[in-house]
């Protein structure tokens, strides 16, 4: 399997021949989804879901097909009419010879006075990665590769490390990095490599590794 970091929460995942994007929002690059022959988004947010991503992914092939849930599902069915699958906790499904499990159900806590929104994680084939979108959840599943959203306005770095031991992959990749200066990186390399427990690593957009 063939991982490739977008800019951001997306990443481009590519085996056998077909390619499965997810969260191409509006933080990542225009072409972020282009060529893929699946999309999952994990919640609404315009940094994860971005309606003129997934229309230029889906223009270019018109087998092309959007899993997320239904909050989203409901901004876009009309315009992708066929072609969008709400999913949610519990459910399993193949997408692009990509086998599937959504894990989660609710965003993480940005401010007690803002209500919290649906969000769901993609496990994907046995647990090789595990993108969580904007939430700390902890799949009932090892996980190999966790893509770890490692600065957000609602977190801070001792609950990514502490996310980090709870998940125990065996490496974790940063994710939902667009706010984080190049300045700061290095503490959160050195913190998150020195104390999750895991091998911690970095690729810049639309850098690539093997899995």
């Amino acid at each position: 399997m063939k991982l490739t970091k977008m800019s951001h929460s997306c990443v481009r995942l590519e085996k056998d021949g077909q390619t499965l994007v997810l969260d191409p929002g509006a933080f990542s690059e225009e072409d972020a989804a282009l060529g893929a022959d699946a999309i999952l988004v994990t919640h609404e947010h315009p940094d994860h879901f971005n309606e003129e991503r997934l229309r230029t992914a889906l223009d270019a092939n018109p087998a092309a097909e959007i899993w997320t849930l239904k909050s989203v599902a409901e901004k876009i069915s009309t315009v992708f009419p066929g072609r969008v699958h709400t999913v949610g906790h519990g459910d399993t499904f193949t997408a692009a010879g990509f086998d599937v499990q959504v894990h989660g159900e609710l965003h993480a806590v940005i401010h007690p006075d803002i209500p919290r929104i649906t969000n769901v994680g993609y496990l994907v084939d046995g647990g090789r990665i595990f993108h969580p979108g904007d939430a700390l959840t902890v799949p009932d599943h090892a996980v190999e590769t966790l893509m770890l959203p490692v600065m957000a306005p609602w977190s801070k770095i001792s609950e990514v490390i502490d996310y980090v031991r709870e998940v125990k992959p065996q490496r974790a990749y940063d994710i939902h990095d667009a706010l984080l200066t190049d300045l700061a990186r290095p503490v959160y390399d050195n913190q998150i490599g020195a104390l999750g427990g895991a091998e911690h690593l970095r690729l810049q957009p639309r850098e690539s590794t093997a899995l």
